[in-house]
């Protein structure tokens, strides 16, 4: 059996459990966005020479198959629902408590690119954020979406730029845009 099955060569694909949709429809946008944002996650686990980090982001990566999994199945699908559970958002959370609380890590606006490990990470955090918006967008058209999905990709997003931020400060490597570009005022920072 071959890759090339041809069956999507006039513009459509198969959700799970067999429904046939466009590949331009904002449920196949928002799986799409989730694989975009794990191909960006594994290069970015490639590059980083934090192995504890790396252990972190193939966690996600294999959660993030199940984020897929679950926005790939519309209701109406035969194959049952995957839970994307209120817990993997916790679990994010906590990560992202643990992180804040290292003494030294930027609160600061960041400038992506002082280091090419912590800037795999900022490409993978906005891929994150275009992926929340493309699930927002489809659940704003009425679309069945899990809450907790939503919850998920947005404490990702804040994890990542933590992410970012760890592998600076393990490198040393300064990124504050207010010192970039010699300004003073009040640190402040999210992962917008």
């Amino acid at each position: 059996m071959s890759i090339a099955t041809k069956r999507g060569d006039g513009g459509q694909t198969g959700l799970a459990g067999g429904i046939r949709v466009s590949k331009s429809s904002l449920r196949v946008e928002s799986y799409g966005g989730i694989d975009e944002l794990n191909s960006a996650l594994g290069l970015a686990r490639a590059l980083c020479g934090d192995e504890e980090l790396k252990r972190r982001t193939k966690e996600i990566q294999r959660d993030l198959f199940r984020v897929g999994s679950a926005l790939a199945t519309p209701p109406e699908s035969r194959k049952p629902q995957v839970i994307i559970s209120q817990e993997m958002v916790d679990a994010l959370t906590a990560q992202v408590h643990e992180l804040e609380a290292i003494e030294g890590l930027l609160s600061d606006w960041s400038l992506p690119g002082e280091d090419v490990e912590s800037a795999a990470f900022d490409l993978a955090r906005t891929i994150c954020r275009r992926a929340e918006r493309n699930i927002v967008r489809l659940a704003e058209a009425g679309e069945a979406v899990q809450s907790s999905i939503l919850a998920y990709i947005n404490r990702l997003s804040d994890l990542l730029w933590l992410f970012a931020r760890k592998v600076e400060l393990n490198k040393n490597a300064k990124s504050s845009l207010r010192e970039l570009n010699g300004k003073q005022g009040p640190r402040w920072s999210r992962a917008w």
